[in-house]
């Protein structure tokens, strides 16, 4: 998996402003997936950033990158923790979160909406989300915002600005692990 992919689709986890990012990446074989996601988890480890597959079907893999101290404390909140309750979650440590995300995004065709929860997105947004079934939203940008307007639109704009400059970046010859922050 090359430094470009990393950059396009988890710069903001990367440099530490977001908890974590998600995107499908299509794998050669099951052992390149998992010498890959070996060899990012050992340079990136010491950043505080993890690496794990989601889900695979055929040769696409969904991965997750993030942090776990930032997990633990977004999985914190009282609103978060009463969502993850709903969905059958029974402890708040992140390992434990990751395996019953695993299950629930395996055990059904549609995508579990809490995921934005291990995503950064506000915990009121991912239950505004499920409430109105997808609809109803002030805005929409890298999550359907159902409250605070102002302060989202701020946030996707900062995620924006860190993309193209890390892709920049990675473009002159930078490497992922140069560009993560210890967090």
């Amino acid at each position: 998996m090359s430094d470009d992919i990393l950059a396009k689709y988890c710069s903001p986890t990367i440099v530490g402003i977001k908890t974590g990012s998600m995107f499908t990446y299509c794998f050669e074989s099951d052992s390149d997936k998992k010498e890959n996601i070996r060899r990012l988890n050992k340079s990136l480890s010491g950043k505080g950033l993890r690496v794990v597959p989601l889900r695979q079907t055929d040769n696409k893999t969904l991965i997750y990158v993030f942090r776990p101290s930032k997990l633990k404390k977004d999985l914190t909140s009282d609103t978060a923790q009463q969502l993850l309750k709903q969905f059958g979650y029974r402890s708040n440590a992140c390992s434990q979160c990751i395996a019953r995300l695993v299950n629930r995004i395996n055990e059904t065709d549609s995508f579990p909406h809490e995921v934005g929860l291990f995503l950064g997105y506000p915990p009121e947004d991912v239950c505004g989300f499920i409430e109105n079934k997808a609809a109803n939203y002030k805005c929409c940008g890298f999550w359907k915002v159902y409250g605070d307007e102002h302060k989202a639109l701020k946030t996707f704009e900062k995620y924006k600005k860190c993309t193209k400059l890390c892709c920049s970046l990675i473009a002159k010859g930078c490497s992922v692990e140069q560009l993560a922050v210890s967090c």
